[in-house]
């Protein structure tokens, strides 16, 4: 049985993501391990049983287009991994809102079309619908999240605009029957997760974190938009607060520091955490990581969109706890071992 979603934001991670599921068609539950998936089978679900069939923006080069050929129009810069054949389904203009940073907004020629997003979500067939949108995009985010109440499917929102983590959102989806999932996703070993994995590890040898930074460069348009930094708001409370609660101190700090254009969709993190170890002797980790960002997110919203469909299956409504293996900022966080180990329940139906 086929998953039908549709995308909003056919940029960077779109492109990643709908690679993924040509590049991953072949795995069936018998594959060895291959590597990116964190599971082969999600309850039934193979990554082949995912399927675009209709996808939002307002990049006017893109509007129009068949997604396989939208998802390499400028400025989309993410790596190929795998051809996209003809799909058969053209990008819709969507809604602008606050998606698009006043800086950027001569970048391309812009195309709306809002009043038609609710109706085509519908006539598409598509049972849930993922965002992309750029990071600072709450009035666009807030916008899909109701059209998604207006046409009667589910959300999964990809991007620190908090939806399914904000109590009254979450009320809506459970009221109107919908689930909802988010919000801003967790990237397979990100940066995020990895501060958070390391100052666990740190706290559970018993040594005490004083304080802990985090510096993130890249060249996509996500950290081109990031230097507009009123749009930084969000993308820091979400960034900090999974790793403050596993630090068990306040002085942390995670910011994206910059945007460098020849890095293209490579990301380059530095982690520092200093503490207090036996004998209460100082010790300081420095780490620097490289990676390409937008597949180590397209990882694991394969996970999220079958997650979904599990969810739509058992007619599960508002907001669905297994955010919190997925998702920077859930509506509940919980420790990185025990929201894994709340999804592999999740999947066996316990």
């Amino acid at each position: 049985m086929k998953i039908k979603i549709a995308i909003v934001g056919v940029g960077n991670c779109a492109s990643s993501f709908l690679q993924g599921l040509e590049y991953y068609k072949h795995v069936d539950e018998t594959s060895s391990p291959v590597p990116g998936l964190m599971h082969n089978n999600f309850g039934g679900y193979l990554i082949r049983d995912i399927e675009v069939v209709a996808a939002f923006d307002v990049n006017g080069d893109k509007i129009g287009k068949d997604i396989s050929e939208a998802i390499w129009t400028p400025p989309t810069n993410s790596r190929k991994f795998a051809d996209v054949p003809y799909k058969g389904v053209a990008v819709n203009a969507g809604f602008l809102g606050d998606g698009i940073a006043p800086h950027m907004q001569d970048y391309f020629p812009l195309q709306e079309a809002p009043e038609r997003i609710a109706e085509v979500l519908k006539s598409s067939g598509a049972e849930m619908l993922v965002s992309f949108l750029p990071v600072g995009s709450q009035k666009a985010t807030h916008f899909y999240a109701q059209a998604c109440l207006d046409a009667g499917i589910a959300f999964i929102n990809g991007i620190p605009e908090f939806v399914a983590s904000d109590p009254e959102w979450a009320e809506k989806f459970r009221q109107a029957g919908i689930p909802c999932a988010g919000d801003d996703i967790q990237s397979q070993v990100g940066a995020t997760i990895l501060h958070r994995a390391l100052v666990g590890l740190v706290r559970e040898r018993g040594q005490v974190i004083e304080n802990s930074y985090q510096l993130d460069i890249g060249g996509n348009m996500d950290f081109d938009n990031l230097t507009d930094r009123r749009r930084l708001a969000s993308k820091k409370i979400s960034k900090t607060d999974p790793v403050i609660f596993e630090a068990g101190t306040k002085d942390v700090r995670v910011v994206p520091a910059d945007y460098i254009s020849f890095l293209a969709d490579n990301k380059i993190a530095y982690i520092n955490i200093k503490g207090r170890q036996f004998g209460d002797f100082p010790f300081e980790i420095e780490l620097k990581m490289s990676v390409e960002d937008s597949p180590n997110n397209a990882g694991v919203m394969v996970d999220a969109v079958r997650a979904m469909k599990l969810s739509l299956d058992r007619k599960l409504s508002g907001y669905q706890e297994w955010s919190a293996y997925f998702f920077k900022h859930p509506l509940r966080l919980l420790p990185l071992g025990e929201a894994r180990r709340a999804v592999e329940d999740f999947i066996v139906g316990r």
